[in-house]
């Protein structure tokens, strides 16, 4: 019954792809199948992503079709749930696990990240896998422990974004249980990432670094800003700086710094271009990245809050429904690596005809209402649990806010606020909270009162949890490992 009630809930969560006829993509989701494309276009190392996401999905595609690692992602995000219903309320119940599932299918910006082939999808599952690592350890068993490690191990990898939103789930953690252990199982995780990140662009790139180029993102949003444009005019000609040619035409948008052809990173100065100008520039955007935060940490600091402050604002599905890109990007891909029926597939889907954002306006005003109320309900869960001294709620409410803010701080901040950003995450505030809110498990729901090997089940590991907690509030309580 478990197993079809996240099965089904998976259905639910990805409704978007059964109305469009094929899986949402997006102008990058073609550059992941480049990754592992036959020869000979590819195998292809992407100079400005990490070789993760790309082999995931062909662990599941296989060069057959698509749909498998929608399927993947969608029962991914099922399953976190299941879990995170069984661990707040003691149990796990089918029918209210449809309903949650169903509800955030409707009312939320959920479907159109699960429904999505692109890291955004790991972005919540990150969140909720370091969330039931860190609070919730005792209501799993040894198997869900070990695969809700490998799911944030990956997802952390997947996507540099990840990298804060982890590590403010560690500090958090740290905060709340004031123990070490929970702590370090939240950051494992962190540590497997950042080998497998080093490993691959040693074997990509030959260097074992986090990021080979991510100093020209980190330039392209300074100079938008205005301080980077600022140091770029003050320090030529004497700096010798190839952007020095171009400093009358800084600041300008960073995605277009980045993608544009005619952008000084892709067009040189007596009009040739350049192939992989990102790549070419990362050494002196380094430089010049470092001079600036050096001279005008304040004007940096201005501007990342107000990034950031814009980002919390923007979460809609608005920039995943188009067709942009689309044609050149992924239908290419599609075509040489697939069978002719998967083409036409995607050929006959309402995304790559334009017609999909019609087909879905009629539920996305929804979303803007639902996440004020979530807000709401998140303020609500968060008094309610510090009041009952519910260590597992408070952590899982609060770390949902402390994530959803990293979020827009490592997006909006790093790189530039987008819809899709804020929107692949900001829908597990609302859920989260009326998860949090909801009373315990009754006596026929599917409880657990005896956990793995003789643990205690999830019913008895909360309320040691909250014993535990009230314990290390009073005087002298317990603070250590």
């Amino acid at each position: 019954m478990r197993i079809l009630a996240v099965l089904a809930g998976a259905l639910l969560l990805a409704w978007p792809a059964f109305l469009n006829g094929y899986p949402l993509v997006f102008s990058d989701t073609g550059a992941f199948l480049h990754q592992t494309a036959p020869p000979p276009s590819g195998p292809l190392v992407i100079w400005d992503k990490p070789h993760i996401y790309g082999p995931v999905l062909h662990a599941f595609h296989w060069r057959v079709t698509l749909w498998a690692p929608l399927a993947a992602q969608a029962a991914m995000m099922s399953w976190l749930l299941w879990l995170v219903q069984r661990a707040l309320r003691g149990a796990a119940a089918p029918w209210l696990h449809l309903a949650v599932c169903a509800a955030a299918a409707l009312l939320t910006t959920a479907p159109f990240t699960v429904a999505l082939l692109m890291p955004d999808v790991f972005a919540p599952a990150v969140l909720l896998a370091l969330l039931l690592l860190g609070f919730c350890r005792d209501a799993l068993t040894r198997a869900e422990t070990w695969l809700v490690a490998l799911i944030a191990t990956l997802g952390i990898a997947a996507h540099l974004s990840h990298l804060p939103l982890a590590a403010s789930v560690v500090v958090i953690t740290l905060l709340l249980t004031r123990r070490l252990r929970p702590a370090l199982r939240t950051a494992l995780p962190i540590l497997g990432a950042v080998l497998l990140l080093l490993a691959t662009n040693w074997w990509g790139h030959g260097r074992a670094v986090l990021s080979p180029h991510g100093a020209t993102f980190a330039l392209a949003r300074l100079q938008a800003d205005g301080p980077a444009a600022a140091v770029i005019r003050a320090r030529c000609p004497d700096s010798g700086w190839y952007l020095c040619a171009f400093a009358d035409r800084l600041p300008m948008d960073s995605d277009a710094f980045l993608w544009s052809p005619d952008s000084p990173v892709n067009r040189g100065p007596d009009g040739t271009p350049r192939f992989l100008g990102g790549a070419l520039l990362s050494v002196e955007a380094g430089a010049i990245v470092a001079e600036t935060l050096r001279s005008r940490p304040l004007e940096v600091a201005q501007a990342m809050l107000r990034n950031t402050l814009a980002q919390l604002g923007m979460a809609t599905a608005g920039d995943t429904l188009g067709d942009d890109h689309l044609r050149a990007a992924l239908r290419p891909r599609i075509a040489e690596a697939f069978p002719p029926r998967e083409r036409a597939a995607y050929d006959a889907a309402l995304q790559p005809r334009g017609l999909l954002r019609e087909a879905v306006a009629p539920v996305l005003w929804l979303h803007g209402p639902v996440l004020l109320l979530g807000a709401a309900l998140a303020l609500l869960a968060w008094w309610r649990a510090a009041l009952r001294h519910d260590l597992r709620r408070l952590g899982l409410v609060v770390g949902l806010l402390v994530g959803v803010t990293a979020n827009a701080f490592a997006t909006g901040a790093l790189s530039k606020p987008h819809l899709r950003y804020e929107a692949r995450i900001l829908w597990l505030m609302p859920v989260i909270a009326a998860l949090a809110l909801l009373p315990r498990a009754g006596p026929r729901e599917d409880s657990r009162s005896v956990g793995p090997a003789g643990r205690p089940g999830p019913a008895e590991a909360a309320n040691a949890a909250r014993a535990e907690w009230r314990a290390s509030q009073a005087p002298g309580g317990r603070a250590g490992a």
